[in-house]
């Protein structure tokens, strides 16, 4: 897999999130997979539903 399109959020933006919890839902040509959070903390969002990512790419962070 080289890019994946972020199909949704499952916690919204400044949610509090513990380390395992499925933060978002993202897309490729053959499935769809609910992406964990690496770690516990707040959520700050930072793309775009709807919008293809490459891997490495950051959607958003834990403070």
């Amino acid at each position: 897999m080289e890019e994946g399109t972020l199909a949704e959020w499952l916690v919204p933006d400044g949610e509090t999130v513990a380390e395992g919890q499925p933060l978002y839902v993202l897309e490729s040509d053959k499935s769809a997979q609910e992406i964990e959070s690496p770690g516990s903390g707040t959520l700050k969002i930072a793309a775009a539903v709807g919008e293809v990512y490459k891997v490495g790419d950051v959607l958003g962070e834990i403070v």
